[in-house]
């Protein structure tokens, strides 16, 4: 990681200089007042760059990071978004799960359910997302709720697909062993497929993650709300701050990370056999060799 952050800054500067000359020297033909003379050094000094630069990122993130509960300020925006990405992923998780179960269950409701579960993710969500939250707001349901259900509906496809896959994936030889047992289908279930998914499930919740988070930015920016990362690329876009809108980006991704890595951290918690599995052996102490005379 360290390795690819050095390579990254290594880059973003000839690249900045590279995207931004040309508008500094747009800028010096018109006749702005800017604080510098040429194209070279206005690059570095423009107040709505095409690609910030890295003095001018990190006055943007001070800016936008401090005072922490600030209802303007990143962590508190961030946290909004969060809640709703989790939240959102437990619905996911509940409504993938059920799915997942009954298309391995039934092949007939696999036949019926899954063309429609494939056309759901067709649907752009900035189009549905204002239409989901007038209705449920006829019902009551307000504030960071419809966000979460929104991302939600972007994150239960991953988990259903992959939970099947994994539902699916026991050995025939296991599945005729429980057969064998005279097990019932809820034993074959509970002893044999949902252990044989796990994997399956982690993998599907880190892609869901993902899904749900930018489920989450997108509804706060398509609807009417007053806090959360959405919200504050919307206002930052209409102000036209360039600056701005790349700290929140790379905030976004930041909270990505964390929480993609939260998954992970569950999956070491819940799963500590599997880590014993994939834990590199040890070297085997070598052989004891004779010693002629």
């Amino acid at each position: 990681m360290l390795v690819v952050a050095l390579v990254v800054l290594a880059l973003y500067w000839p690249i900045m200089y590279l995207v931004n000359i040309p508008a500094a020297q747009r800028a010096l033909d018109t006749g702005a007042a800017l604080p510098c003379k040429t194209a070279f050094e206005c690059a570095s000094q423009l107040r709505s760059p095409v690609l910030p630069s890295p003095q001018q990122l990190w006055d943007g993130f001070l800016s936008l990071m401090f005072p922490l509960n600030s209802p303007n300020a990143i962590p508190l925006n961030a946290a909004v978004t969060a809640l709703e990405t989790l939240v959102g992923l437990l619905l996911a998780a509940a409504v993938g799960l059920f799915f997942a179960v009954g298309m391995v269950a039934s092949r007939a409701f696999e036949r019926a359910l899954l063309p429609w579960i494939v056309a759901s993710q067709t649907v752009p969500i900035i189009a549905i997302a204002p239409m989901l939250v007038v209705v449920l707001g006829q019902y009551g349901v307000q504030g960071w709720l419809p966000k979460a259900i929104i991302a939600a509906y972007i994150a239960f496809f991953p988990i259903t697909i992959g939970v099947a896959k994994g539902l699916q994936s026991p050995d025939p030889l296991a599945l005729d062993l429980f057969r064998t047992y005279n097990a019932s289908p809820w034993q074959t279930y509970l002893r044999l497929r949902l252990p044989a998914s796990v994997p399956y499930l982690f993998t599907a919740l880190k892609v869901a993650m993902t899904a749900a988070l930018i489920g989450a930015i997108v509804a706060e920016i398509s609807t009417i709300s007053f806090q959360g990362i959405g919200k504050m690329l919307a206002e930052n876009s209409r102000a036209s701050d360039v600056v701005a809108m790349w700290v929140i980006m790379f905030a976004s991704a930041a909270l990505g990370i964390l929480l993609v890595a939260a998954v992970g951290w569950l999956e070491r918690l819940l799963t500590p056999w599997r880590q014993a599995q994939v834990a590199p052996r040890s070297k085997a102490p070598p052989a004891r060799q004779e010693v002629r005379a």
